[in-house]
């Protein structure tokens, strides 16, 4: 498959890229809204993958409708706050056939941690599929990653994630996806619907990293 990462330069696209590119055979496609800062990025994601000893990986960079043109799985790495304007950006080029995963999360904090804090729509997730045109399946995922830890590979995974979506053949195409990468385990939590307690986690494993020393980039394991 071809998956765009979208804002793929930043901490949540890079991470997901490079553990792409080190366990998956899949096509990458790193977008920005500057196709030169995407180039650069990719250069920057080659240069850390060839230290692990990845060979010449399948990445190269677009914009982000370029790379949302190209792809069968387009990924919204970007910060929740620009989720809405992203989708906006690239909808013209998004069918039925273009599975669109978010992994944003609305927080905001203060001197007590992080709280979640999600759109009028309810959640990020909610907020994407109110924003992209009928029939393009939305799927949320990956929410619950610490970007830190995604980003470094000599970092063993033994994690979930949760998938929600309305679209069950786009979620087992995500499912699928999730699952190549080592170590990370994809869950179903239902329709989307259910996104606002998927995502409310997130700020929940940041507030137990922050507060517990010997705990670092928290990640959740279902049992």
């Amino acid at each position: 498959m071809r998956i765009a990462l979208l804002g793929g330069t930043g901490d949540i696209g890079e991470g997901l890229t490079l553990r792409f590119a080190r366990d998956t055979d899949h096509e990458l496609l790193v977008g920005s809204r500057d196709p030169e800062k995407a180039r650069d990025a990719v250069d920057d994601y080659k240069a850390e993958l060839d230290s692990h000893a990845v060979d010449d990986p399948d990445i190269n960079g677009f914009g982000n409708e370029m790379a949302a043109d190209r792809a069968d799985v387009a990924i919204l790495s970007v910060p929740p706050y620009y989720a809405g304007d992203t989708v906006d950006a690239i909808d013209g080029v998004l069918d039925a056939d273009t599975v669109l995963v978010t992994p944003a999360v609305g927080m905001k904090g203060d001197e007590d941690g992080m709280h979640y804090h999600p759109p009028g729509a309810g959640s990020v997730t909610e907020l994407v599929a109110q924003r992209a045109s009928d029939g393009v399946p939305v799927v949320g995922a990956f929410h619950n990653l610490a970007a830190g830890k995604l980003a470094d590979l000599s970092a063993e995974f033994d994690l979930d994630t949760l998938l929600v979506g309305d679209d069950d053949s786009a979620k087992e195409t995500v499912r699928a996806l999730a699952n190549e990468i080592d170590g990370l385990r994809a869950l179903d939590a239902g329709p989307l619907a259910n996104a606002a307690e998927v995502e409310s986690v997130t700020p929940l494993v940041i507030n137990i990293a922050k507060h517990n020393d010997e705990l670092h980039d928290v990640g959740v394991k279902w049992v």
